[in-house]
């Protein structure tokens, strides 16, 4: 009878089933297509064992680093780190280039913005649906008033809001979309100063009534401020593009049988 799964075998090194279905346990994959899982273990064990062979073949002795407290490489893990770091080394780019970057997108550098809101919270989980439609209904007759009223925001805020902010009529100070949650960073973005928003915003603590008190657009941030970053996100593109590079140049001089060593 043929085998159910095929056997991989890497350059005349077999790699067991059983190995195989130890490392799908670290290959999250839909419920219905389990095959994904035990695929990507295969070609990763198979990549592992590619970068083993060759770590012999250089000589390498392996030498284990601590990852973390309590936390020390296996022996292979520390052969296929050091592997990496001999076979890998890309140039560091050079300020032109960095400079090419920063001048073709400048927009992308900016600073934060700032923005000052004032909230009023109308706590619900987001799994109690009964609750969140309570939470709406009070928030929608509270900005009824608000619109009606808004100089009683302030007020609303210390009867109402289930936020700490209520001591301080719901201000929130000045905060970055970074310092918020999604949706309420995100209808920041839409608010004009000095306006309240016309719809309750619903996040994971409940629903927010919000005013935008003030607006503060971030600068572009001049070349200096971000070379260091463009600098170490060039490094860790190029180091990933020769790491694939360099794994694909090793499966191409291999006999490998039983999974496909491309991505994807």
């Amino acid at each position: 009878m043929k085998p159910l799964l095929p056997p991989i075998v890497v350059n005349g090194t077999t790699i067991s089933p059983e190995r195989v279905a130890a490392e799908a346990q670290n290959h999250p994959a839909p419920k219905d297509k389990p095959g994904l899982a035990w695929k990507a273990a295969a070609r990763a064990l198979a990549i592992r064992e590619l970068m083993l062979q060759e770590a012999q073949r250089r000589g390498l002795e392996p030498a284990p680093q601590e990852q973390a407290p309590g936390r020390v490489e296996t022996e292979d893990e520390a052969l296929v780190r050091q592997l990496l770091e001999q076979a890998v080394q890309p140039a560091p780019p050079s300020e032109a280039e960095l400079r090419a970057i920063y001048e073709r997108a400048p927009d992308r550098f900016r600073a934060p913005t700032l923005y000052a809101p004032a909230h009023i919270l109308f706590a619900a989980p987001p799994e109690d649906a009964q609750a969140r439609a309570q939470a709406r209904e009070r928030a929608e007759k509270v900005l009824e008033a608000l619109l009606a009223d808004p100089p009683r925001f302030a007020a609303l805020a210390r009867e109402h809001s289930a936020c700490q902010s209520r001591e301080a009529g719901g201000s929130l100070g000045q905060v970055t979309a970074a310092d918020l949650v999604a949706d309420f960073a995100q209808a920041l973005k839409g608010m004009s100063e000095g306006t309240i928003l016309e719809r309750p915003v619903e996040t994971r603590y409940g629903l927010h009534l919000i005013r935008l008190d003030a607006k503060a657009e971030g600068e572009v941030l001049p070349f200096e401020a971000v070379e260091s970053g463009l600098a170490q996100a060039w490094e860790k593109a190029a180091w990933a593009r020769e790491s694939r590079a360099f794994i694909a140049d090793l499966a191409s001089r291999a006999e490998v049988s039983g999974v496909s060593l491309e991505s994807g």
